[in-house]
């Protein structure tokens, strides 16, 4: 089969969610065929394509995300919004418990995305058990938050304020409040300061959920159970990310939403927050920017 028929079996598998035994009728191949040419073709497609479409965000690509968080969502200091998705596939022979997660059998997908909707980092293939919070503390983007090898720009001031705080990711309650991460207040009887804090996290946290819904819409295979080995998985998921990023790339932006990079002088300030002594301290003081003069907004408090 040509390399263009490769690629025509590969993307209707991926975009239709048809089986491999659709692909053995349609195209005439057989079945070990089919799972040869798809999987080749996905393992291409990331190899090539992951230095343009996925790569290693700089400190002036962390500047440009934050920026973007910024304008769009009005949450400043923000790195990108994650998430954890569970894949669906069919219990894997001999594996026990590893992949079951509830009613269904899964590997997990964790991801970082940008106010574009574009997914700025993705970590693929764990047990469908472990939790969020759990997929997050062993991926790499943890170690490299850790060893302080993630170029993440300097804490800066939050806007009309003298307090610095450090730049972190926004996730849902089912991760743990750290330095980089932020997560809501819980509880149900919280002060308005609270709520309005656990608004704004929430307005910047659904872009990495709707970003996993143009993910599966896109995409149409992730709306039935992977019906192949584990890296094979692995593969279709890694791949169908690169393709969803370089989609939103070559014509998923609206250009007249372009980012409002704003421009900070050299801040030196011996005040900057210790957070790695007291993590409540920047979410506390975020909570006080959004109801402060210079961070809220006229009609948040009918939000909430």
């Amino acid at each position: 089969m040509s390399t263009l028929h490769g690629w025509s079996a590969c993307r209707r598998y991926l975009a239709s969610g048809c089986s491999l035994q659709d692909l053995h009728y349609t195209f005439r191949i057989g079945r070990t065929t089919d799972v040869e040419i798809v999987r080749k073709v996905c393992q291409t497609i990331w190899d090539t394509m992951r230095d343009q479409c996925l790569p290693t965000p700089t400190d002036e690509a962390w500047s440009r995300i934050a920026a973007g968080f910024q304008d769009r969502a009005n949450f400043p200091n923000c790195l990108g919004a994650v998430d954890g998705k569970h894949i669906r596939i069919v219990k894997p022979l001999q594996s026990g418990s590893l992949y079951q997660n509830y009613k269904h059998f899964s590997i997990g997908l964790l991801a970082v995305a940008d106010a574009n909707y574009i997914f700025v980092y993705v970590d693929v293939g764990s047990y469908g058990k472990d939790s969020d919070s759990t997929l997050f503390r062993n991926s790499t983007l943890w170690n490299e938050i850790e060893s302080g090898t993630l170029n993440t720009p300097r804490p800066t001031p939050l806007p009309g304020s003298d307090v610095a705080v450090p730049y972190a990711f926004v996730g849902d309650e089912a991760f743990s409040l750290s330095t980089h991460l932020l997560c809501p207040y819980s509880g149900t009887h919280l002060t308005v300061k609270k709520r309005v804090f656990n608004y704004w996290l929430s307005w910047a946290r659904r872009y990495v959920e709707c970003t996993f819904g143009i993910l599966s819409n896109k995409w149409r295979i992730f709306h039935r159970p992977l019906d192949v080995n584990i890296e094979f998985c692995v593969d279709i998921v890694k791949c169908c990310c690169m393709l969803h990023n370089f989609v939103r790339g070559r014509d998923g932006y609206n250009f007249d939403e372009s980012f409002s990079v704003f421009v900070l002088e050299e801040f030196v300030n011996d005040n900057i927050m210790p957070v790695h002594r007291h993590r409540n301290r920047y979410r506390n003081a975020l909570a006080n920017y959004f109801t402060s003069e210079a961070g809220q907004v006229p009609w948040q408090l009918g939000s909430i």
